[in-house]
């Protein structure tokens, strides 16, 4: 199970900072990332990782499961902001809070600098499961780091897209300047 650095990816529904809600009851849920990735993105390193988990656990080709579940998913298959058909996404999950620097490496711990839209790569590694019924390839998440910023996707907005600096003053207004007192 070898660890590999992903290409650069645009970012959507991040938990990083805490788990995200589990979709099984009574289970806890777990960090997360979407990767969104461009349409010309050579995501080969990806694909060769997810056939070495399953050449791992199944052996050679003929042996994989029918129905396999896989990791690459077409963008085109949600209705989200910053979606595109013909686009891949891929999630990875993680039980532990990976680590998360900056181009420079330092960490993260303002959840208001990682957020949807910004971009990305990541530390994952592929694995293959046989779990109640289902089979396939899934990613761990290791690590990840953030490249740039990039335009907020969906509701999300950071405050310094929102408000402008104040040049003079507290920005407080005198009593005089309110037609409602």
């Amino acid at each position: 199970m070898a660890n590999i650095t992903t290409p650069e990816f645009r970012v959507s529904f991040p938990n990083v900072f805490k788990p995200g809600k589990s979709m099984e009851e009574g289970k806890e849920g777990k960090y997360n990332v979407t990767m969104l990735f461009d349409k010309d993105t050579d995501i080969s390193a990806l694909k060769a990782a997810a056939a070495d988990a399953c050449i791992a656990k199944w052996g050679d080709k003929s042996k994989w499961p029918k129905n396999l579940r896989t990791p690459f998913r077409d963008q085109g298959e949600k209705d989200f902001d910053g979606y595109v058909e013909g686009a891949f996404f891929v999630n990875a999950t993680s039980g532990n809070r990976p680590g998360l620097v900056d181009k420079k490496l330092n960490p993260i711990i303002d959840p208001s600098d990682f957020y949807p839209g910004c971009y990305a790569r990541a530390s994952i590694n592929a694995f293959a499961y046989d779990k109640a019924g289902n089979k396939g390839v899934a990613f761990g998440l290791n690590h990840i780091q953030k490249l740039r910023d990039g335009d907020p996707l969906g509701s999300f907005t950071r405050p310094e897209d929102v408000f402008a600096p104040i040049a003079d003053g507290d920005g407080s207004k005198d009593e005089g300047d309110d037609p409602f007192n």
